[in-house]
């Protein structure tokens, strides 16, 4: 396809705007101050399920799983309905407990199902 040179060059300048230039350097600030603020989260001594979440890369379905059936520490706070859990002792309990894949953690509520039952 033939295109004129006038339209060409326009095309160009387009992409050499410095308005695009920008507004790149502000998306790379943005996704930089994203990044910072993930890696301030690992910081913090008490984290909640999201933090948890991005903290050991386990998903927010699989720490409820755990928490439900009681296979994860966590706070035991009574008049909080949120979950939390201290990071020294996730820490531990993840080099201690490598194992977390669906069917182990299936395997284990069955065997907590038939205890209870006793």
């Amino acid at each position: 396809m033939f295109v004129p040179y006038k339209r060409a060059i326009g095309r160009l300048h387009i992409l050499q705007n410095p308005k695009n230039k920008i507004m790149e350097n502000q998306q790379d600030v943005v996704t930089l101050l994203t990044e910072i603020k993930g890696l301030l989260a690992h910081n913090k001594k008490t984290l909640n399920v999201e933090d948890l979440s991005r903290y050991t890369g386990l998903s927010k379905s699989k720490i409820y799983k755990l928490t439900q059936q009681k296979l994860i520490p966590m706070g035991n706070n009574p008049h909080i309905r949120q979950k939390f859990f201290d990071k020294d002792t996730i820490d531990a309990w993840l080099l201690g407990e490598p194992d977390l894949s669906d069917e182990t953690l299936e395997h284990r509520f069955n065997q907590s199902l038939i205890k209870n039952r006793r």
